[in-house]
């Protein structure tokens, strides 16, 4: 009997599943609505719309937009914030920065909790981690009996100055729980041991209040699927491109945060890796937005930073993906000046785009695809029809204000679509210092391979990559992460006044710390990676840049000479002369998992068969023009497919326009060459 791999990752519009053979080594894939008011029942019909026997699986990956979705709408449960006395308003004052410097009205919205639930405490650590105010024990017993009586359910710890002495946030948990021990509590030592009170007081109560509904939500969906017959670990794959188990997830819910996107920037990686690019960009577009990330020498770009909305940022290790409203679901509109614009609005799943008859009525990106006839009538196998009448009324609504035909204003919906899309680019790649034109795109999502080739030829980009599977390619990506955690702590030192043994002892702790959570993911220690990092900076300066580092007495020296690059490289200048502050240091914990070992088919050179179809489609170049239809089913590897061409499956349609040659990869990629 086969051994199964599912892996199933939830956006905004529907719920994929991937389903890897380990025995043929062959991927089925399946889609079903997402179920917001209960993403579970979406995850389970998946499943069984896969028709997967639980009892085969040998793997369970899982991509969730919970702790996204309950920061976006906020309806968390009653959670309280303790803070020492004076300091209660921290997360309300926040920093001082407004994403728009000249609006002087711009309301940002309040904090994850409100006034009335944070509470002060007397105590007082100072900025070297000496006590300059004991704990006040008894009104830190006299506050938990209060937040008892309030039917609090979690609750953050949050103590001035707390990274350097966490003793009075410890005391003050162990207090909470046995006056309360039925509910969650979590301190900003263990979630954030950082200096910036904001950033850190924010980050640990964004992980109070997503607590209880992660873990409710992570162990009914491990009890159903027990119950099918699963005996394994249930892994979530986390924004930092790694996975945890349920046992950790209680721990650290915020890891969760930005669950959903990481999944198609590993997918990315892979593909690109797969097909020999070592520099990709990630081009994942879907019913609602588009995320895009970069891959440079096969690695992700990885940010501290993120955030659902301005002014209130969650810290931790997260792989940079740039998120914007373009997807097949973008409203178009014209602003104030008769300028065509498109989204961010989107029509989503409900009432959705025109054509899908189901309510909607304005013009979206998915109806000008389907006027121009680069979407057929029909989508998923045939699950879905789409009116194209719909699509035209719907266009013709903007083209009567432009004073244009539908044609024209149905591709300049789709054109203003692609430039937004190249803008985003840009500022993953230009804007980093990178050179777009030495990069691979990586177009999937359910409408990433219909816009893939006129994004890239707008930024001179010379090949595209799609996968297979190009509308669960994310899903694919659930398969493919380890198990990790990431730690750190402040460090605060010049490094040439520190000895070769000081910093390898500054390592130790954390060493120690990783090794526990492996051993607590039940991670055998063959198994175990424990990789270092470090933040470094030049003394003054307030950025700082992320550098891997090894071991042994040229690791410091080493890795001081690639902060020196990577600087002139970001930033275009370098100062060798300058003092370098470690300002932090990090680990990275990894408990390798099996990967797929996907099926390499026999290459050989094949013209394309004969068409399934024929159908006009209208591309800029050359207007309306009869098109052959292929389904990618027909297309073996070695198959070679000259433009203008419609490629159709399952789960997406691949677009190659005028000027460009698609051709099917050992893997059954499809990379496409793009003609000057």
């Amino acid at each position: 009997m086969s051994r199964l791999r599912v892996a199933v990752d939830v956006g905004g519009t529907f719920t994929d599943v991937c389903i890897f053979d380990e025995t043929q080594r062959s991927v089925r894939v399946t889609k079903v609505p997402s179920t917001p008011d209960d993403p579970m029942r979406a995850v389970i019909q998946g499943v069984e719309r896969g028709q997967v026997d639980l009892e085969q699986v040998a793997l369970f990956s899982h991509g969730t937009t919970v702790a996204t979705n309950a920061l976006i709408t906020r309806r968390f449960p009653a959670a309280a914030l303790i803070t020492t006395e004076g300091f209660r308003d921290v997360i309300e004052t926040r920093d001082g920065t407004k994403d728009d410097l000249w609006d002087a009205y711009h309301d940002v919205s309040g904090p994850y909790i409100r006034r009335r639930d944070r509470f002060e405490v007397r105590e007082r650590v100072g900025h070297r981690g000496e006590v300059i105010t004991p704990l006040d024990e008894r009104q830190a017993r006299q506050l938990a009996e209060l937040l008892g009586r309030r039917g609090v359910e979690t609750v953050a710890i949050c103590f001035m100055n707390s990274f350097l002495n966490p003793s009075h946030e410890k005391r003050m948990r162990e207090i909470v729980e046995e006056v309360l021990p039925d509910v969650a509590v979590c301190t900003s030592a263990e979630i954030l041991p950082e200096i910036f009170e904001y950033d850190r007081f924010n980050t640990t109560v964004a992980n109070a209040v997503l607590s209880p509904l992660v873990t409710g939500y992570v162990n009914r969906l491990e009890g159903r699927l027990q119950e099918g017959g699963y005996d394994g670990d249930l892994l979530l794959l986390h924004s930092g491109g790694g996975s945890m188990t349920p046992r950790t997830v209680g721990q650290y819910p915020v890891r969760l945060a930005a669950s959903g996107i990481a999944a198609g920037a590993i997918a990315a990686k892979h593909v690109a890796s797969q097909c020999g690019f070592p520099n990709a960009i990630g081009l994942d577009m879907g019913g609602t937005s588009t995320d895009i990330c970069l891959v440079h020498n096969g690695e992700l770009r990885v940010t501290k930073e993120w955030s659902v909305e301005y002014g209130h940022p969650i810290i931790f290790p997260s792989i940079e993906v740039l998120t914007i409203g373009a997807g097949g679901g973008s409203i178009t509109w014209l602003d104030a000046a008769e300028s065509l614009r498109n989204g961010p609005q989107s029509a989503g799943a409900d009432p959705g785009p025109a054509c899908y008859d189901t309510g909607g009525t304005e013009p979206t990106n998915t109806d000008a695809n389907l006027y121009l006839g680069r979407l057929g009538t029909t989508l998923a196998g045939g699950a879905k029809t789409l009116d194209r009448s719909l699509a035209e009324q719907a266009v013709t609504t903007i083209a009567d204000r432009l004073g244009l035909g539908v044609d024209d204003t149905a591709g300049a919906i789709l054109k203003v679509a692609n430039a937004n899309m190249a803008d985003a680019v840009r500022l993953v790649s230009i804007r980093r210092g990178y050179d777009p034109r030495d990069f691979a795109l990586v177009a999937f999502g359910g409408a990433g391979a219909l816009h893939g080739v006129e994004v890239a030829r707008e930024l001179s980009i010379p090949t595209v990559l799609v996968p297979p599977n190009p509308g669960v390619t994310s899903a694919l990506g659930c398969l493919l992460v380890d198990i990790r955690h990431d730690l750190s702590a402040m460090y605060a030192k010049l490094a040439d006044e520190i000895s070769d043994d000081e910093f390898e002892a500054a390592f130790a702790d954390l060493e120690a710390e990783a090794t526990r959570r492996l051993a607590h993911e039940k991670v055998a220690p063959d198994n175990a990676i424990l990789q270092r990092s470090m933040s470094l900076r030049y003394a003054g300066q307030w950025r700082s840049l992320t550098i891997d580092v090894g071991s042994g007495p040229r690791a410091l020296a080493d890795a001081i000479q690639r902060f020196h690059e990577e600087h002139e490289r970001e930033f275009a200048f370098r100062r060798d002369d300058s003092p370098v502050e470690i300002y932090q240091i990090g680990l990275q914990a990894i408990g390798t998992t099996p990967k797929p070992e996907f099926a390499q088919h026999e290459l050989r050179p094949l013209e394309a068969p004969a068409p399934d179809a024929f159908r006009e489609v209208w591309f800029e170049d050359v207007r309306w023009t009869q098109t052959p239809i292929y389904h990618r089913d027909r297309l073996p590897a070695g198959t070679r497919v000259p433009g203008p061409a419609i490629i159709d499956q399952l789960d997406s349609t691949v677009v190659v326009p005028p000027r460009s040659t698609a051709e099917v990869d050992a893997f059954l990629n499809i990379r496409i060459h793009l003609e000057d």
